[in-house]
């Protein structure tokens, strides 16, 4: 049995110290819910918030959701400690989020202290430092990574310079190319400006554009901006199934649709945009 694919699309993010905020979390709409123990919670509250995050994966309104948790950096106290009670969660997350990644240990670290008989969570990495950067074609061969997903808030510090689409462009290109080369998937950074849905909206196009499969949000008013533009049009699905079916029938021919020339990468993202929307196939399920 081929294990499910990566979770991408829209992600939201709640505090794990505020634990009244779990059921919205669950019945926001994103494709994935992630309870954080890292940046969101000063550092008096994580005890608390690591311990009190597992009822974000057992709680009623957790059904049928794919559900993650942003841990510390597993070189950290707190990072082990998160592990260490994740752990003993008595429902575990389908996703954990590693954040300030920088090498493939850090996946030997976190699949070492969570993969057990029966699950084996899909770990993605957090880039959010030069370092990362600089390391990623080692940092996307990992064997246990699924996915990155980009920081632009940490980046930009250390950087010292401003979160804007043209200063964060290298390394936007940078993830979406290493991950294209590593066959996973990758996931924008949040925008910050929570009044700004103009802003919002542009920068998730750009993002969808550049190649990023979908984009974090940190408040609920974000999610219907996002999911907008990260969910194929009826046009495009159309426009889809009419390559692939002209490819079929044309036996690997080159084809032409409406006017325009359609080679093999263009019917490769054809199928794989069907693939989004339909999941894959019973072959592939069972392969």
């Amino acid at each position: 049995m081929m294990r499910p694919p990566a979770p991408a699309g829209v992600w939201f993010v709640t505090p794990g110290h505020h634990f009244a905020r779990f059921p919205a979390a669950h019945g926001c709409g994103a494709d994935v819910a992630l309870v954080d123990l890292e940046d969101s919670v000063p550092s008096a509250m994580k005890p608390q918030a690591r311990q009190g995050a597992a009822a974000f994966f057992t709680d009623p309104s957790a059904a049928g959701r794919v559900l993650g948790v942003r841990i510390s950096s597993p070189t950290t106290r707190d990072g082990i400690l998160d592990l260490a009670a994740i752990a003993d969660y008595p429902v575990r997350p389908d996703i954990v989020l590693i954040p300030k990644a920088e090498s493939a240990r850090d996946f030997e670290i976190a699949a070492g202290a969570l993969d057990a008989p029966g699950y084996t969570p899909h770990l993605y990495a957090l880039i959010e430092t030069p370092r990362a950067i600089e390391e990623l074609p080692s940092i996307v061969r990992a064997e246990r990574i699924a996915g990155l997903v980009f920081g632009t808030a940490d980046y930009a510090t250390a950087l010292g310079c401003s979160k804007g689409w043209e200063a964060m462009l290298h390394a936007r290109s940078a993830l979406v190319t290493s991950a294209a080369a590593a066959g996973i998937c990758v996931i924008d950074s949040p925008y910050f400006d929570l009044d700004d849905l103009d802003g919002l909206r542009d920068e998730s196009e750009r993002a969808r554009d550049l190649g990023f499969a979908g984009k974090c949000c940190v408040h609920p008013r974000q999610l219907p901006v996002v999911t907008a533009v990260f969910t194929p049009a009826d046009e495009e699905i159309a426009a889809a199934r009419e390559i692939v079916a002209a490819a079929d029938k044309a036996g690997g021919r080159i084809i032409r649709v409406h006017g325009q020339m359609i080679g093999p990468p263009m019917v490769k993202a054809a199928r794989a945009l069907l693939a989004r929307v339909d999941g894959p196939t019973p072959h592939e399920v069972s392969a």
